[in-house]
């Protein structure tokens, strides 16, 4: 039996973290582990700063983002500057 989710639209979360808030404590708990120092600082206040910056902005904001720097692809699609699409 799968379970399914009472609401579509609510993002995964992982006690009061969002997935990408997790991302982000995990990025920085790396960083801390590696380099040390401020950076144990940064584990703590790096996705509480995070979730503040998201708030301000619509969802999926940061996502775009990423897509218009150019680090990641949307991949079901089509190009910026594609002229022609069909359904």
């Amino acid at each position: 039996m799968e379970r399914f989710p009472q609401y579509l639209s609510s993002p995964v979360q992982v006690l009061w973290f969002e997935s990408d808030e997790l991302a982000m404590l995990f990025l920085c708990l790396i960083l801390a582990m590696i380099f040390g120092g401020v950076f144990w600082l940064l584990m703590a206040a790096g996705p509480f700063v995070y979730s503040r910056l998201k708030k301000n902005y619509p969802r999926g904001f940061f996502k775009h983002l990423t897509y218009f720097i150019g680090i990641k692809e949307l991949s079901p699609y089509p190009g910026p500057f594609q002229n022609f699409f069909v359904e």
